[in-house]
């Protein structure tokens, strides 16, 4: 097989897997969770995202690793770490905190979407060896991120149910 081939297996893999345990183990836990709290936490695995500017060590990854993916990708992983950085260091001015929510899973989603097209337009999955030990990245960590940027931005996006809403005032005075 092709390293190509292994590069999309594993990715496409990596989404069944994260998708499986997501609806089965994470999903019902946030589920549980006050919105607040389920943002936050979503906040707390993004907030990890500065590590992409690994993505810039020589040595980390190999010479012939484009920098037309490496740039954006470090940088846009670098902007939505800080982001969801500032959500959680904002957590008690809630305005403030979910002016930050919006904004990383916004700046995330695209940051992701930009990655996955200068993968594509640079044949990376032909030299997926240059990500030396990064590799681990798209195939078992970006899936995951995408995943919780998506039903962080449906929750944000979803009109609140009637029952939510008879809620909130006695959530808020908790």
């Amino acid at each position: 097989m092709s390293p190509e081939t292994i590069f999309r297996i594993h990715l496409a893999l990596g989404y069944v897997a994260w998708l499986l345990c997501f609806r089965v183990y994470i999903l019902p836990r946030l589920r549980s969770m006050e919105p607040f709290e389920a943002h936050r936490a979503i906040a707390t695995l993004h907030s990890f995202r500065f590590f992409g500017l690994v993505f810039l060590l020589p040595g980390v990854v190999g010479p012939h690793l484009p920098s037309g993916f490496t740039t954006y990708t470090a940088y846009g992983d670098f902007a939505t770490g800080v982001l969801a950085l500032l959500a959680l260091l904002t957590a008690r001015a809630r305005p403030l905190f979910w002016l930050f929510i919006v904004s990383f899973n916004l700046v995330g989603v695209v940051d992701l979407f930009l990655a996955y097209y200068h993968a594509v337009r640079l044949n990376l999955p032909a030299m997926a060896g240059e990500l030396g030990s990064l590799y681990a990245i798209p195939i078992l960590y970006v899936p995951l991120l995408m995943i919780t940027h998506f039903v962080a931005l449906y929750w944000l996006a979803r009109p609140r149910l009637k029952a939510d809403r008879a809620l909130a005032p006695h959530a808020a005075a908790a």
